[in-house]
């Protein structure tokens, strides 16, 4: 059942490019965002396809380091590497780019890749303390609004933000149904299988087509799971991931958790489930949005509590056996938040933890494979 399922995904992947550009030749309008923080709804109130760009494969990094430090975070360097190559069709397509001032290296980057694509960067709070950041982000998402009807020529009023709302609630409800497959105990789903669902439906133009994938792909879980059909048995390590964002091509260290016998069965990250949150389509949809996506728990937050109450929660309800906190080279805003996860979770969980930072490169993928196997056989 799950290889028919893989095979109408990569079909609804092929056929996503040739929807895109038939979307843009009938007049139509595509918005790139680089983070978790931009709120795609507008886009979807310009009825404009939202697509998330950034960069996980190794591949046009060595064109970025050109223009951009070695020493830099390898996902700053792949965005851009794919943005200065034209090798990415999804920015290709995209009309202007949304991007946001999470870090250091992300909004220098942004300065330079203005030359190659209109950019409007949003200036994001540093702190999710409501009487000092929400009036200020508030401001932000309606200038971006203003930006995003002059560049489209469309109106986006608060009825088709509040309709937009509800759609991407639909979407994200849908994602978080799909990720609490893997709560059950062994999981039908391996990580790598996860990554990879979450990862290509991200692109999809019609929201629809993929709520009603994610939707199918959780339906036949659940029979999976009725009739006990799964890769592992209930004494396989069940790992939860913390961290940085992973992506096809970014995905080494689930790769080989998986192939030394764990199960990725959890994804704390921004491309998991950090993006499970529901906006409140009650209130005003610009006080909303603003709401809650100011809440989202990144480490450029100081302070950043909401990563160690979703760590809380997540850890006894996928039955957590070991936390890896992932971390990418020269990211040190995760890099220094790993020592408050690794307190929470040896001191307050007893678990096994495993802080890993590395790059796109497979350089030190055998050297990552002895120190994970050795924290594997801890557990």
């Amino acid at each position: 059942m799950k290889q028919a399922l893989f095979k109408k995904i990569q079909q609804i992947t092929e056929q996503n490019l040739m929807d895109i550009e038939a979307h843009k030749e009938k007049g139509n309008h595509v918005i790139g965002f680089y983070c978790l923080y931009g709120p795609t709804e507008l886009a979807v109130a310009a009825d404009a396809i939202p697509l998330p760009l950034c960069g996980t494969r190794q591949d046009p990094i060595d064109a970025a380091e050109e223009v951009l430090p070695r020493n830099l975070c390898p996902l700053i360097k792949s965005s851009y590497g794919f943005a200065a190559t034209d090798t990415c069709p999804f920015f290709r397509f995209s009309d202007m780019i949304v991007a946001d001032t999470t870090c250091d290296g992300k909004k220098k980057m942004f300065e330079i890749m203005s030359d190659l694509k209109p950019v409007h960067v949003l200036q994001l709070p540093q702190n999710q303390v409501p009487a000092l950041s929400l009036g200020p982000w508030k401001a932000e998402i309606e200038t971006l609004i203003t930006v995003l009807e002059n560049r489209i020529g469309r109106q986006i009023t608060p009825e088709k933000i509040s309709a937009a709302i509800r759609l991407m609630n639909r979407e994200r409800q849908a994602k978080k149904r799909l990720m609490d497959i893997t709560r059950a105990n062994p999981s039908p789903l391996t990580g790598m299988e996860l990554v990879e669902i979450l990862f290509k439906t991200g692109f999809f133009a019609d929201k629809e087509k993929g709520i009603a994938l994610m939707d199918e792909i959780s339906d036949v879980c659940l029979t999976l799971i009725e009739q006990n059909q799964s890769p592992y048995t209930n004494t396989t390590p069940r790992i939860l991931l913390t961290g940085v964002p992973v992506g096809l091509g970014s995905d080494k260290v689930v790769k080989i958790l998986e192939q030394c016998g764990a199960n990725v069965v959890a994804l704390e990250n921004c491309s998991g489930y950090k993006q499970a949150f529901q906006v409140n389509d009650t209130i005003d949809p610009v006080t909303a949005l603003a709401d809650q996506y100011l809440a989202i728990p990144c480490s450029v937050m100081s302070p950043n509590p909401g990563r160690m109450e979703m760590l809380r929660e997540m850890i006894p309800a996928f039955s957590i056996d070991g936390v890896v906190d992932l971390t990418w080279q020269a990211c040190h805003t995760y890099n220094i938040e790993s020592f408050q996860v690794a307190t929470l979770v040896q001191d307050d969980f007893g678990l096994p933890f495993l802080h890993i930072e590395t790059d796109y490169s497979e350089s030190d993928t055998e050297q990552l494979r002895v120190r994970i196997q050795a924290f594997i056989e801890m557990i």
